[in-house]
């Protein structure tokens, strides 16, 4: 994977729609968008998930661990 591919696509939109059905694959809880960061964060779970190219990625294995 090249370094561009590794880097926010800050220009790509998630549907609205979909962000108010998702919830955190661990709490089902709301989740929180990141438009920054394109991210879905969980704070229950503290975790946030990954959006790449408009996609939400849900999988747990994925998500980035939030320290508080």
């Amino acid at each position: 994977m090249s370094q561009k591919d590794e880097l926010p696509n800050t220009h790509t939109r998630v549907d609205p729609r979909l962000l108010e059905v998702l919830v955190c694959p661990i709490t089902k809880s709301s989740l929180r968008y990141d438009a920054a960061a394109q991210e879905l964060i969980s704070d229950a779970a503290k975790l946030a998930f990954p959006i790449r190219d408009g996609i939400p990625i849900m999988l747990i294995d994925d998500a980035r661990r939030i320290d508080e």
